[in-house]
């Protein structure tokens, strides 16, 4: 089977190169990606041609004006623009373990979607990783995190469980399956089917929300947080704006109470 991988990116070429390194390394080759681009300088697109070549990767470059926070808005583009039946979103931020593609692949089922979560790094350990250690996945060591600065114990297990136990541990994490922007996939109909992204929402919980449709049409949440792996690097929040989050929460719970499972502002307002 074939996918899509889709993230986004703004202004953050340094970052964004670990982590197409993270998707050259993929033990399952068959996917695209997808950079959905919030409207970064050329300097990112001068990026994004450079990796292309140095990494052979199929790569497309959606790229829309920068008109403030409309993240929601380049994802749909992205959707629509994704050639294969099988979508993957992770961030621009996020270095993904070698095994990330093969492990959405393989759980893959029909009617649902899937959500993982991230290890999110200090910006020591986020600044000293290079190619060579993504390469070599030194950079998913705890022993290796631990001497470059990182000291969160709670994501231990992740980074150590695996086979069986991890998918154990999947099954019976008592935290919600909610879908996370930065780990998570589903089929492309299904996005389709509720709209994708509704554009209305800034940021705070606009993936969230989306997953609340899914699951009122009917899509089922499975999680693979101990199994699909990726690094999250730091950096700065300065679009967060509390009071747009606050509606983003009255949104979504509006959803929830009213069973919402399909949104107006979203996939049906763009053409492909």
């Amino acid at each position: 089977m074939k996918a899509s991988v889709i993230f986004t990116t703004y202004n953050s070429p340094e970052w964004l190169k670990k982590t197409i390194w993270g998707f050259q390394q993929q033990t399952w080759k068959h996917f695209e990606i997808i950079i959905a681009d919030d409207g970064s300088t050329n300097e990112t697109r001068d990026v994004v041609d450079a990796l292309r070549e140095e990494t052979n990767l199929d790569i497309k470059h959606i790229w829309q004006e920068d008109n403030g926070f409309q993240k929601c808005r380049i994802l749909n583009k992205a959707v629509l623009k994704a050639s294969n039946e099988y979508l993957i979103f992770t961030d621009g931020d996020c270095i993904p373990r070698k095994d990330f593609v093969e492990t959405h692949i393989k759980s893959a089922k029909p009617g649902y979607f899937l959500t993982g979560t991230y290890i999110k790094l200090p910006m020591q350990t986020s600044k000293s990783i290079t190619k060579e250690d993504i390469a070599s996945e030194r950079c998913f060591a705890l022993d290796w995190l631990r001497q470059h600065g990182y000291n969160n114990s709670k994501n231990n297990i992740k980074l150590t469980a695996s086979g069986k136990w991890a998918r154990f541990l999947n099954t019976f994490t008592t935290t919600n399956a909610n879908f996370s922007g930065a780990n998570a996939s589903l089929w492309k109909d299904d996005a389709i089917k509720v709209g994708g992204f509704d554009e209305r929402m800034h940021y705070g919980g606009e993936d969230r929300e989306f997953g609340v449709r899914l699951k009122n049409a009917g899509t089922i949440a499975e999680r693979v947080r101990f199994s699909a792996i990726c690094l999250h690097l730091d950096h700065s929040r300065g679009y967060v704006d509390p009071e747009l989050v606050k509606k983003n929460k009255a949104l979504r719970k509006y959803n929830e109470k009213h069973k919402v499972a399909k949104t107006d502002y979203g996939t049906e307002t763009h053409t492909q």
